[in-house]
């Protein structure tokens, strides 16, 4: 069985706020300037602000408040907390953010609940600074550093934990900058992140020196619908094999996996296709990472205010209680289903794409 986009043909079209704002001490970074500029050369106004806080964005309707926070691009300072890297298991030894907030509508999106207030998406105009605090960490992390399995990949920092960084890349240039310092840095290590965008052109030729690897997020056909704003699925296979091509190593991010109408041959023709975009490809280094869907009570809350009337499936009755490390609730799917839905992908994935390295099942 052949499962075909469920909505008819669409272009994908790079994100263009309809409020641009940069903050006094933004103002005084070059990179900073730079985001303004390229804003202001696609014809975006960029607005000024007297000082370092944003203002105007909480609306007592919710909707609206929603809306104006999530066409809303700042440009601010990252706090000195973004220079304290976290570890971001099971995908890296550390999280370094570029920015934080991303301009898609996805109804399942992660982000909600863990971030504090509107939806802003804030650009870090203290790129340099970001970049060259990484070399304190370097032989440090507990993920890839520590692993055997992955120890050639170096000690890894992931910039898509808070972003998609390619989302938002022609509005910044931080993502290439930060392919480049990669590419430019004597001492092993990986960049890792992580788009559901396609506009690839501009890192095709960047010095990477394979120290970069691009995964893209994908889903079953069906699944489409709950992800607004981003690129087809289609764009986004051709767009990693253009990466692979290049020399990038790529990977695959299955998430959230969803028990969809006919999800055996879904996920099956999803492979199928992914395999027909690196088709070809010479030296392909490509992963893989499955990821369930989950949802904790504050994510829920959160998402059905912003998109109500969804059909994601988020009852707590058809879930297992789960308490995290840190003793918060989730909610996964039960034990059973949790196993065939492993089987029967990782079955299906290494059909497809024998080259393909699992990295995880979550």
């Amino acid at each position: 069985m052949t499962f075909h986009d469920p909505a008819p043909a669409r272009t994908a079209r790079l994100w263009r706020p309809r409020r641009v704002v940069i903050t006094a001490a933004a103002r005084e970074h070059a990179h900073g300037r730079a985001i303004a500029a390229r804003a202001e050369a696609l014809g975006l106004p960029v607005e000024a602000l007297p000082g370092n806080r944003l203002t105007g964005l909480r609306h007592p309707d919710p909707r609206r408040a929603y809306s104006e926070a999530k066409n809303t691009l700042a440009v601010v300072v990252a706090p000195p907390t973004k220079l304290k890297l976290q570890p971001i298991p099971p995908s890296a030894d550390w999280r370094v953010d570029l920015a934080e907030g991303c301009p898609a509508h996805c109804q399942y999106c992660y982000l909600a609940g863990s971030l504090s207030g509107p939806p802003v998406t804030r650009v870090y105009a203290n790129l340099p600074e970001i970049l060259e605090n990484l070399a304190a960490y370097v032989g440090r992390g507990g993920v890839t550093s520590a692993s055997a399995e992955r120890a050639q990949e170096g000690t890894t920092f992931e910039a898509s934990c808070y972003t998609d960084p390619l989302g938002i890349e022609h509005l910044t240039g931080s993502l290439s900058a930060a392919i480049r310092h990669f590419g430019a840095w004597d001492a092993p290590v990986a960049l890792r992140a992580t788009t559901k965008f396609a506009a690839v052109e501009t890192l095709l030729g960047l010095g990477h020196r394979r120290r970069t690897r691009l995964r893209f997020s994908v889903n079953a056909a069906a699944a489409a619908r709950y992800e607004g704003g981003t690129a087809p699925l289609r764009d986004r296979l051709a767009a990693m094999g253009a990466l692979a091509r290049a020399g990038y190593p790529v990977g695959l991010t299955v998430a959230p996996i969803l028990p969809v109408p006919d999800w055996r041959e879904a996920y099956a023709d999803l492979f199928t296709r992914a395999a027909a975009a690196l088709d070809g490809v010479e030296d392909l280094d490509l992963t893989a990472e499955l990821i369930t869907h989950r949802f904790t009570p504050g994510s829920k809350e959160v998402l059905e205010g912003w998109y109500p009337g969804s059909d994601l499936p988020m009852r707590e009755d058809e879930r297992s209680r789960k308490l995290t490390k840190f003793g918060s609730v989730k909610y996964v799917f039960p034990a059973e289903l949790m196993r065939e839905m492993r089987a029967c992908l990782t079955q299906a994935l290494a059909e497809r794409l024998p080259a393909a390295r699992v990295l995880y099942w979550t």
